[in-house]
């Protein structure tokens, strides 16, 4: 754990619970995430240290604290710079609004937790004047507000969350998402992607990507199909939420509770727009029926 692994010329990534990318240039480098915390910062940037390499950037693929949660350690240490897209940036500066998006209110302790809500620090709004000769990036959204992957020069893709690893199908059934039409345009963009070798960040890297994007895109067609199966009679959300726990056998608690009922949130706006749910209003409840 924590290994830093050499996959191009340039290319390096730490193999850990969040894969971290390192892309080296003539003895400084950036970061592609930033590990879960500060413990997992230093041990990325113990790595970048023995090599005698300046770390220069730290570039945050989206706002989730798994993935952001070491750039304020890194920051502090080194000096460098933060970067992450769009609005993901603001919630680097200001990581309260994470737990409060998932929410909806006031978060309880356990929504302000390190898992959900990483260390504040000051972060800039990437564009493409942040960014080495030799790196590029793609948008690559769905999975949070905005979501960006990167492209070395040796051909190596840090695709962050645009697939979910087989492992995560195993054990949950399904996967957060933010916006299930986004997702699904994700999907079909990483068919068209070039490269040598493509690496998401929960997941060992591979060399041809399109049978896991064709895993992740019939998760996302069944778990709707199952919803519109258990909204046939006409279920409020949180009705909803509770059928999907029972149907996957996903443990209950407050984190988890908070993550899919998110997720269930998204799918009802997606098969919303689609026509393929409706509202039915029953005295004082909503209620979301398939048409």
């Amino acid at each position: 754990m924590y290994e830093m692994i050499q996959v191009g010329e340039h290319t390096y990534y730490v193999a850990s619970p969040t894969n971290v990318g390192i892309y080296e240039y003539g003895g400084h480098c950036v970061t592609i995430d930033s590990g879960s915390d500060g413990d997992a910062a230093k041990k990325i940037l113990k790595n970048i240290q023995e090599r005698g390499w300046k770390l220069d950037k730290v570039f945050c693929t989206h706002s989730h604290a798994d993935h952001t949660g070491g750039a304020a350690t890194l920051a502090e240490r080194t000096g460098c710079e933060v970067y992450a897209p769009g609005v993901c940036a603001q919630i680097l500066r200001y990581p309260y609004l994470e737990p409060v998006s998932l929410y909806g209110g006031f978060p309880n302790k356990e929504m302000r937790s390190k898992f959900i809500m990483a260390k504040a620090c000051d972060c800039r709004e990437l564009d493409k004047s942040a960014l080495p000769d030799g790196l590029e990036f793609t948008e690559l959204n769905g999975h949070d507000f905005e979501q960006v992957g990167f492209r070395t020069s040796d051909g190596v893709w840090f695709l962050a969350d645009s697939v979910v690893s087989e492992a995560t199908f195993e054990k949950y059934k399904i996967a957060y998402l933010y916006d299930v039409g986004e997702h699904l345009k994700t999907l079909s963009k990483l068919r068209t992607l070039e490269g040598e070798l493509f690496i998401p960040s929960h997941r060992e890297p591979l060399e041809d990507i399109s049978e896991l994007v064709n895993r992740n895109v019939t998760n996302v067609r069944e778990v709707a199909s199952v919803i519109k199966n258990l909204c046939r009679e006409g279920l409020t959300t949180d009705g909803l939420i509770e059928k999907i726990f029972s149907e996957f056998g996903i443990k209950l608690y407050i984190m988890q509770y908070e993550l899919i009922g998110s997720t269930a949130r998204s799918f009802i706006s997606w098969l919303l727009s689609l026509g393929e749910i409706e509202p039915v209003f029953d005295n004082s409840r909503l209620m979301w029926k398939s048409t």
